[in-house]
This record gives structure tokens, sequence and C-alpha cells, in this order.
């Protein structure tokens, strides 16, 4: 449910603040009073493409907050997604913020893209405004209203349908694939041939290169490691010169002369007798090595070229020797394929068969619930439709048979007729802009207890309607608001006449700048909103009259709806 609007500088919306509640919210205002630009700060924060030219003149930017609780299931997994949670109240702030320079979108102080913050947006409200109508014309829809319809079972039921025709389409796929071109496959079965032998006949091991470079390593640069083993040989101890050895002990000659005078100085000859036993030990042992030191041309030359070749089919089939097992393993699997591609082609049309059957059952089985549900689905849209003051409703809800898709193998389209005599057309040849608003309206109304959106917003829903259709459409916002929370923007007084709460939209202007007030009326400010909608230039006591009666026979209709 959304609990509260926030708009700052938006066109003529200088700071509004508005707290909605459950039921039916209406809201009314003059021509021009800025009932669309409510609409539209709505939209800018379920991620429209926002028009800079909005943002109030003489500010930096605009601002539009939507504060929600009751968080739907199907909003609490895009939250999810997003690895977002509601507030420890449980609500879920979702916030735009506009300048000309940037767009910033929030939802509880998390930094999100427009098309996650549109995508959550959307799991809260459902918007309908004059084109949305429009997409009742869609088949795609009209098939997603009758799954809607139809049952908790259909999401479940619907998802195996979606999961086994991808798995079918796959392997024709590959069964094309493999037939399209036999010379195809017998290239790919000697390729195969041809790297697999190349990769075994390498015979590499696991970790071999790492080896191999720590020995390439040292024998490239033979000539330097030796140089300078050398040299730190020499300055250590060599046989001729000062060197670290010589002057280590000429040092402990000298301390050893006085030690025996001062305690702390006993403590140095100490250390510097172990110094200079691990640089004779580090000396012997220099020497040692240097001796046994030899360069091997011929090992060099294993090294190099064992090197050059795993670096060759390194670039040929992995970035590591597990990388060229594993593709070795794979292409044995093409070669075990040809070695019977005949059993290898029968394995896999069983397996299409068997993808095909799969399917078809589970098809069949949502086919059957939808062609159960659709007669029902047609009774109550006409009732629902009449209740709206068709003088006559001849619907059928009619189901065709399609190619397979991963919806099922089933279209829907509503053939009507609004007048006696005429034939049943599909709805989308038979239905004026007014009567494809009431239709939404008498579908919201059918499954108003089904659809887990919390606010449905409600925008030229009295287009084209006035006397008793009007009081019929304002019957069945408040029968929806039951199940919903119902925001509607209307200049009707018969549905203004059944709001739980009216809010009314002002323009108002001191001569430097114009600004749009949304407020709450109570009782008899929405008594005098009814009696401005029914017409009246002045609130004279004959017009509050009407209006109070208006509104007592809505009060009253309320109770039995």
């Amino acid at each position: 449910m959304l609990k509260n609007l926030h708009v700052q500088n938006l066109a003529l919306i200088e700071d509004a603040d508005i707290d909605f509640s459950e039921g039916l919210n209406i809201l009314t205002g003059e021509t021009g009073a800025g009932k669309s630009l409510l609409m539209g700060s709505v939209m800018m924060a379920m991620g429209s493409k926002f028009d800079t030219s909005m943002i109030r003149k003489g500010t930096e930017q605009a601002l539009v907050e939507l504060v929600f609780d009751a968080v739907p299931e199907k909003a609490l997994e895009v939250l999810k997604e997003l690895d977002i949670y509601p507030e420890d109240d449980g609500s879920v702030i979702i916030k735009r913020t506009c300048s000309t320079s940037r767009s910033s979108c929030k939802i509880n102080g998390s930094n999100v893209a427009v098309r996650e913050m549109k995508k959550l947006a959307q799991a809260f409200i459902d918007i309908h405004g004059q084109r949305d109508y429009e997409t009742l014309l869609k088949k795609s829809e009209l098939l997603s209203i009758l799954d809607l319809y139809s049952g908790d079972k259909m999401p479940e039921l619907l998802s195996e349908v979606r999961d086994k025709y991808h798995v079918m389409t796959a392997l024709r796929e590959k069964l094309e694939e493999e037939t399209s071109d036999t010379g195809a496959s017998s290239r790919d079965a000697s390729l195969a041939e041809f790297e697999v032998g190349e990769i075994e006949d390498a015979a590499l091991t696991e970790g071999e290169d790492e080896e191999l470079e720590v020995s390439y390593r040292k024998l490239n640069n033979f000539k330097k490691i030796a140089e300078g083993l050398v040299r730190a040989h020499e300055m250590i101890g060599s046989d001729d010169g000062e060197n670290a050895f010589s002057l280590t002990s000429m040092a402990l000659r000298e301390l050893s002369q006085i030690s025996e005078y001062d305690d702390e100085v006993k403590g140095f000859e100490e250390e510097l007798r172990s110094a200079e036993s691990i640089l004779g030990d580090l000396n012997m042992s220099l020497g040692s090595y240097i001796s046994s030191m030899e360069f091997d041309e011929e090992e060099f030359a294993r090294v190099e070229e064992r090197l050059d070749l795993i670096n060759k089919l390194k670039s040929k089939y992995g970035r590591t020797i597990s990388d060229i097992l594993r593709y070795a393993e794979e292409r044995k699997e093409v070669l075990a394929k040809y070695a019977d591609y005949d059993a290898y082609l029968d394995k896999l049309k069983e397996d299409v068969k068997k993808a095909e059957e799969d399917y078809s059952k589970a098809a069949r089985k949502v086919s059957d619930i939808r062609r159960k549900n659709a007669p029902l689905l047609q009774k109550e849209l006409t009732e629902r439709l009449m209740d709206l003051n068709f003088n006559t409703v001849d619907l059928e809800v009619r189901l065709e048979e399609v190619k397979p898709g991963p919806s099922g193998t089933d279209q829907v389209d509503f053939y009507i007729s609004f007048n006696p005599g005429e034939d049943r057309k599909p709805l989308a040849e038979a239905s004026s802009g007014g009567e494809l608003s009431r239709m939404m309206l008498a579908v919201k109304t059918v499954m108003a207890g089904r659809e887990d959106t919390g606010t449905l917003i409600f925008d030229e829903i009295d287009a084209g309607i006035s006397g008793i259709t009007a009081w019929k459409v304002a019957e069945s916002l408040s029968g929806v608001s039951r199940h919903h929370q119902v925001i509607c923007i209307t200049h009707l007084p018969q549905i203004a006449a059944m709001a739980d709460h009216h809010f009314v939209i002002v323009k108002s202007s001191d001569g430097g700048s114009t600004t749009t007030d949304i407020r709450l009326t109570d009782e008899e400010g929405s008594v005098a909103e009814i009696a401005r909608l029914l017409g009246s230039d002045s609130l004279s006591e004959s017009s509050l009259s009407n209006a109070r009666d208006l509104k007592s026979k809505a009060n009253e209709s309320k109770k039995s709806i």
C-alpha cells in the first residue's frame, strides 16, 4: 500500500506531502489544477523518462518519494534480488531525485539503477491511465488475465511449461544442427581426433609447467647467477684481501680482549662469535655450490622445447594445463559420439520425442485448466460489465490453439458485442476508449481478490461516461477498494461521493509564482467539492444539499458492497 507521496519542486508543486490510506482515495480539482502532474510524479518515481523542463523554475532539482507498507510478495522477491530489505517498521522507501545533469534512484537508502527501481515500483503499483487500457488489446495480456483467474496452481504449472519448452527447443536445435550438415559432422570428428591426439602425445601432467618455468628461469640466467655467487663468495670470505669473514674475526679479537672488564661487551662477543660461525658455514656452502654448478645445454634445450610445446597447447586449448586436459576429455566425448553416430542420433531423436511429449503433457494440463475457467471468467466479466451500465453484453472468452510457445499452445481473445443484433467481434475492433476503460475496471473487479499488487491507480477511468454509468463505475471502484488500495483521479461527482478519503487539488498564485497544493478534505470540504463538480458556480444551500444527498447515497451504497 502507498502510505505517503512526497513531491518537491516538480512543475507547479513546490512541496507536497500526501498521506494515503486504505480503501478508495479520490483526487479532484479544477481543470489545470495539476491532477495529471500528480500522476506524473508517481510515474517519475516509478522510473519513467524525466523531462528536465519539469523542474520548478528557480530550483535545481526535483524530488519524488514513495513510502510503502504491507509489502506484496512479488515486491519482496525483487528486494531480495537487490539484497535490500524493508525497514524495521516494514516500510519500503523509493526515492528519485532529478536535476538538469543527473538522476539518482534509491531504495531504502541504497543506490539502484532506474530499471531496478521501475521493477520494484511496478510490484507495488498498477497504474491505469487512458493509454494503459489499450493493454487489453494485446492477446498476451488477455491470456495473463485468464491465467491469473485460473487459480494458485497456474504459476507453478506455467513455470513447468516454460522449462519444458526451453528443453524441447534446445534439443530440437541440437538435432537440426547434427542432421543439417553431415560433412560438418565428419570434419568435427576429424578435428576432435587430431586435437585429442595432439594433447595426449604431449603427455602433460598437472603443475609441470610451473616446475619447468623455475628450471628455465635458472638455466636462462645461469651466467648471471654464477657471477653473482662468485662475487658474494669473495665478499664473505675470499683467500685474498679483506672480506666479511676476516673483518668479523678481527672485530671478535678486539672484543675478546676487553670482554673480561664489561659484562655487556661479553654479550656482544658471544653474538659476534655466532655470526662468525654463520659466515664460515655460509662461505663453505657457497663455495661448494659454486663448484657443483655446471651449465647443461641439452637440459636447457629440453626445458625450452617443452615449455614451447605447452605454451602452444595453451594458446589453442586453454590457459592452464587443467584447462587443456579438460578440453581433451570434452573432445573425447565428441569422438565417442561419432564412433557410433547412428546410435547417437537415434538417442537424440528419442530425447527430442520425449521432450515434446513432456511439453505437450504439461501444455495440455494448462490448456485444460484454461478451458475450464474461460466460461467462468466470461460469466463474471459479463456480470461486472452489466453492473457498469451496459445495456447488453455478449461476451465470449475464446481460446484458439496456436503453435507451441513458452506459455503453452493457447491464444486468448475476448469477442464481444455491446449492441443487440450485432455479431461478436474481437475486443480491439468492438470497443471505444470509454468501453475499454470500463472493461479494464470490470477485469480489476473480477480479479480483485487474486492480484498481489497492493495499490491500483486509475486516471481517466471516467472518460466518456456520466449519469447512471458514472454511478455504476463508482460502485465498482468501491468494490475493488475492499481488496486493494485504490487511488482515483476523477472529475465526476458520483465517483467523488464514493470516496473513503477525498483529496482536493488546488492551484493558487501570489502574482509572482503559481503553486499546486493537495489537501485532504473533511466531510464538509468533500461536500463542497462535490457541489462544485455538480456544476454549481456558487456554493448555494441547494447545491450543497444536492451534494449531501449524493454523499449520503454513496455512503448507503458502500454498506452493501
